[in-house]
């Protein structure tokens, strides 16, 4: 059987499972995602030992140190994985709910009903918890889902689809809700991403050449992110001392994720004060700056003039664009231009240009006072996420189970007919 015959079959049977998922009670679901946690639990030696044969094999064909962290499962990741899996089996069940249920003048009572998406597809790089994640959610929500993880994780991949089908199984739920693309072959991609009739999303969650990659493919819909190219505006009335703060933890904390912060804008009547107070906050994390004419001589030896390619980059690293804004307008406009519709976030005392920042900016968390990092579905309180989404159809920002659900009308007659 060719790559392409059987990636037809997987989502065949990935179709029939959606289908009896979408009949299966909540607390059904709930039960086969709190097996999952304790599976992961009393297996997280077999858990560890199958990653690290991905870790070797990725050491051998030198990665670097980023990505072997986004390929490791320790122990801190794992033990997120469980807390994901029972946060997410203790949300409300998002299907069957029955919304804005309203009363038509002839009597016809009128309401929208969360139904599952149906067969998702997830398509990622490197980080294996992913696999965890996004299969929870999608199970939450009464889906099926097709994973297709890097090749660098298949080992851990399979590990870990291993456990999701002994929970569905114990749960009584069909395995085929959950499954795992088990060849490495780019072709399997291309074959899935034109099987519309079978899967009716697919979710890419990995750098811009995957997201545009999948696009350019996908003969169904595609819920994406391109970049995250997210901005800090340090107003003139910030408290200087927290401002810092804020803008270390965005930049440092875990610099090659898609919330970490990329550009920082400061009004020029605080520029003076704040940025030499930030150079030495930054310099034992050896931040290097962009830096836009007005700024560059406060941030030392560590900055250098930005070029035009500068604004608007996604750097993943310990490298920050820094640009003195005359207003809060000119802040706005310089993030209308180069922002990516990610996480733009204020720092300021002032309530009413926090209301107009919160309102104006388009992004999909827009922050008063917070890190950019607070972009995530489990900061958030989603338990977990399948992704961030800064596509405004069908959802925008930090997808969980409520975000993998759609809705149809319902009507409610009393032998009604039309005139």
């Amino acid at each position: 059987m060719s790559v392409t015959e059987q990636m037809a079959e997987l989502a065949k049977k990935s179709r029939k499972a959606a289908r009896a998922m979408s009949c299966v009670e909540g607390c059904d679901r709930d039960a086969a995602i709190l097996a999952l946690a304790s599976l992961l639990e009393e297996e997280k030696e077999f858990i560890f030992a199958e990653n690290e044969k991905d870790l070797a094999a990725a050491r051998e064909r030198g990665l670097d140190k980023a990505r072997l962290q986004r390929l490791e499962i320790t122990p801190a990741v794992l033990d997120y994985m469980i807390q994901g899996c029972r946060e997410v089996a203790a949300q409300a069940d998002p299907v069957g709910e029955i919304e804005n249920m309203e009363k038509r003048p002839n009597g016809l009572m009128v309401g929208r009903m969360r139904i599952p998406l149906g067969v998702i597809m997830m398509i990622y790089e490197s980080r294996p918890n992913v696999t965890v994640d996004a299969a929870v959610l999608c199970l939450k929500a009464g889906n099926a889902i097709i994973l297709r993880g890097g090749s660098e994780a298949i080992h851990s991949n399979l590990a870990l689809a291993r456990l999701l089908h002994r929970a569905l199984e114990g749960a009584g739920l069909p395995v085929d809700a959950a499954q795992v693309v088990e060849t490495t072959e780019r072709e399997a991609v291309s074959a899935l991403l034109k099987l519309e009739e079978q899967i009716d999303v697919v979710i890419p969650r990995g750098g811009e050449g995957l997201i545009r990659a999948v696009v350019d493919q996908a003969t169904m819909p595609v819920l994406k992110h391109y970049k995250g190219v997210c901005h800090i505006f340090v107003d003139h009335t910030a408290d200087v001392s927290k401002a810092v703060s804020v803008v270390k933890n965005a930049k440092v904390q875990k610099p090659g994720v898609c919330n970490a912060l990329e550009c920082l804008l400061v009004h020029e009547d605080i520029a003076a004060e704040f940025l030499p107070a930030l150079r030495t906050l930054l310099e034992p994390s050896k931040v290097k700056f962009k830096a836009c004419a007005r700024s560059i001589k406060y941030l030392g030896e560590n900055a250098e003039a930005a070029s035009h390619e500068d604004w608007g980059y996604e750097f993943l690293d310990l490298i920050l664009a820094v640009k003195v804004v005359s207003s809060q307008d000119e802040a706005q406009d310089h993030i209308a231009r180069y922002g990516s519709n990610h996480s733009e976030v204020i720092l300021t005392e002032n309530h009413s240009r926090a209301m107009r920042f919160m309102k104006e900016v388009d992004a999909s968390m827009v922050g008063i006072n917070v890190s950019t990092r607070f972009n995530d579905g489990g900061q958030l309180g989603l338990g977990a996420e399948i992704g961030i989404s800064t596509s405004k159809l069908h959802s925008y920002g930090a997808m969980g189970a409520k975000e993998l659900t759609s809705t149809k009308f319902v009507a409610l007659g009393d032998w009604h007919t039309r005139n």
